[in-house]
């Protein structure tokens, strides 16, 4: 085998059984989870191998569903060796132009960052964060986003997420390799319920799309009146986003905040009192 060559993962073997039962003390178990409608999204992935190392884990942990937005690599011959078995998920992983496409048809996104700053404030641990996007996922895709390998996601990424995972590390070297980061996050989902804990239903959420626009109608609305800056819009949208992520809104939750988002962009050009719907 010559330096550059790569060599092939080993191959350990896991029995399939869910917590509980015989298999409780093997050293691998896979639960019944249903993971068709998780996705996992890398944004502007820069490594072959790193993307076919994620399709492997995303495999190991049941899961299938891989998008990719604007991968830098070129060539997949590197990322198949990585994948090993995974090839399927691999071979099976969309590719996007934009973030806003490949989490349009979810209802809730989740980022995931290991950086600070006053627009990523307060996130949770995989751990935290597992059980909500296991329950959602029975009625809802549910998009986890991991960011580019040299900084991870943008601050204009981190505006299409409702949720922000950290993934604790030591202070001395906090950035973890984007597979393994993948790994951790998909691992606690596998584990976040092992079918003893009652199920608390699961809510219809708008997708992605649908916010999306409902929060560009609120950007024109608040422009309108001159709540926004004009010269830094973003500074109090990052801070709406932040507070009506945390509440989750339903799909008339939002129609209700489209409805008034268009009402105050008509008062903004044409400041005469009117009555509309309040049941868009």
């Amino acid at each position: 085998m010559s330096s550059h060559a790569v060599a092939m993962p080993s191959e350990l073997p896991c029995k399939a059984g869910r917590v509980g039962e015989s298999e409780r003390g093997s050293s691998c178990y896979l639960p019944d989870m249903p993971t068709a409608d998780i996705r996992i999204v890398l944004v502007r992935p820069q490594g072959a191998a790193n993307t076919g190392a994620v399709a492997r884990v995303m495999k190991n942990m049941g899961l299938s569903d891989l998008a990719l937005v604007r991968p830098r690599f070129r060539g997949r011959a590197l990322a198949r060796t990585m994948a090993v078995h995974a090839a399927d998920v691999l071979e099976g992983a969309r590719t996007y132009d934009t973030l806003a496409a490949a989490v349009a048809d979810c209802g809730v996104v989740a980022g995931t960052t290991c950086r600070k700053g006053p627009y990523r404030s307060d996130p949770l641990t995989p751990r935290q964060a597992a059980a909500e996007l296991r329950r959602a996922s029975r009625e809802n895709k549910v998009a986890i986003v991991f960011g580019p390998e040299d900084h991870g996601l943008s601050n204009r990424d981190i505006q299409l997420v409702q949720m922000l995972i950290t993934i604790p590390t030591d202070d001395a070297y906090p950035s973890l390799n984007l597979a393994q980061a993948v790994g951790v996050c998909c691992y606690e989902l596998l584990v976040a319920d092992d079918g003893r804990m009652p199920q608390a239903p699961a809510a219809l959420l708008p997708t992605s799309a649908d916010t999306e626009l409902m929060f560009d109608k609120l950007q024109r609305a608040l422009s309108a009146i001159g709540f926004l800056n004009r010269d830094n819009p973003e500074h109090i949208m990052y801070a709406l986003r932040s507070m009506l992520g945390r509440a989750r809104l339903d799909e008339r939750e939002v129609r209700i905040l489209l409805g008034l988002a268009r009402q105050i962009e008509w008062y903004g050009s044409n400041p005469e009192p009117r009555t509309l719907n309040p049941e868009p």
